[in-house]
């Protein structure tokens, strides 16, 4: 079979069949009597097996010696060809995302474009001083994408803080679902860091969000969402505000949220129920008690003065004290 027709039906060309030869991958089995290149069967196998290796992402030189060094073994090669692929696909794949965040700044011209690319860089630095300055320093909207990203990312204190004020100010109405979506992260300095920023984030865009993470399998994410939601004066946050008081998690600032949620008189009988009945359960031990007696302080209405009357005459002597001195400062207002 000569040349041409080695190269018609194998796809590659002469020229590349020609280079294969001077590598030494392919030699033909003999010539013509005019000279010309004349391969077998066996020839053309050689030929696939070489495309079929190319396709895997091997050079010339691994094939080379894949075919003809007989102590050649492929799981090594093949390992270094599957991390080499990942680095690759890596490397677009970040290239795609930074992409992505450009065309979301939507640039008007080549100067918006660099500076976006700049800013992405700074936020991406490895010092923190430097990411801390690109955030505070850029006139340029951030796309909500990147700055969720850096929010969840950033372990420094300040820099962290920064991020979430600018993803506060930022007019991109993707941060509470990206944020929210976060809270479903197994790493948990990564919930604590997606509530934070949402409880940071203005308007109602992040109460949904809030919401639906009173429920959260993690203590910190619930007690972050109830006290955002208790000092925007949303009243489902109530079980989890006294669920804090008894374990003693920000127990103080939970009884501050359930005293701004009491200014509503209906929510105040709700929060003074809900206090009466987890100091009348008897699994409820004495330093929770003595917290749930000092809760009821700041809520007005009948069933919380009883309360407190009723504790003033505990076994307890602490708890007992507690709701005198209580009572005390209820009669004198």
């Amino acid at each position: 079979m000569l040349i041409g027709e080695v190269a018609r039906r194998s796809g590659v060309s002469a020229r590349m069949l020609r280079h294969y030869e001077s590598l030494g991958l392919v030699r033909p089995s003999g010539r013509t009597g005019s000279g010309y290149r004349e391969y077998s069967a066996r020839d053309v196998r050689r030929i696939f097996h070489i495309e079929s290796l190319r396709s895997l992402g091997l050079s010339l030189r691994e094939i080379g010696r894949a075919l003809d060094d007989p102590a050649f073994t492929p799981s090594a090669l093949v390992g270094d060809l599957v991390a080499r692929t990942r680095e690759r696909i890596a490397a677009e794949t970040e290239l795609l995302t930074r992409l992505g965040r450009i065309e979301a700044a939507d640039p008007g011209d080549w100067q918006d474009v660099l500076r976006t690319v700049a800013l992405l860089q700074a936020l991406g630095s490895k010092n923190p001083d430097a990411r801390q300055r690109a955030v505070l320093s850029s006139g340029a909207e951030v796309p909500a994408e990147a700055l969720v990203e850096a929010v969840l990312g950033e372990p420094e204190p300040n820099v962290a803080g920064a991020l979430r004020w600018a993803l506060a100010r930022s007019a991109d109405g993707a941060a509470p679902a990206l944020l929210a979506d976060a809270l479903g992260s197994p790493v948990a300095a990564v919930r604590e860091r997606a509530v934070r920023a949402l409880v940071e984030l203005p308007g109602a865009e992040a109460a949904a969000p809030l919401r639906d993470a009173l429920t959260h399998p993690d203590p910190v994410v619930r007690a972050s969402a109830a006290l955002a939601l208790g000092a925007r004066g949303v009243a489902d946050a109530v079980p989890e505000l006294i669920d804090m008081v008894v374990a003693g998690r920000n127990d103080t600032d939970a009884a501050d949220a359930l005293s701004v949620l009491a200014a509503d008189t209906a929510t105040a009988d709700r929060i003074a129920t809900g206090l009466v009945g987890r100091l009348a359960d008897d699994t409820t031990r004495a330093p929770a008690r003595g917290r749930l007696t000092q809760a009821l302080a700041d809520i007005p209405g009948t069933t919380a003065e009883h309360a407190l009357r009723a504790l003033a005459k505990d076994e307890d002597r602490a708890v007992a004290l507690t709701a005198a001195y209580l009572l005390r400062l209820r009669d004198a207002r």
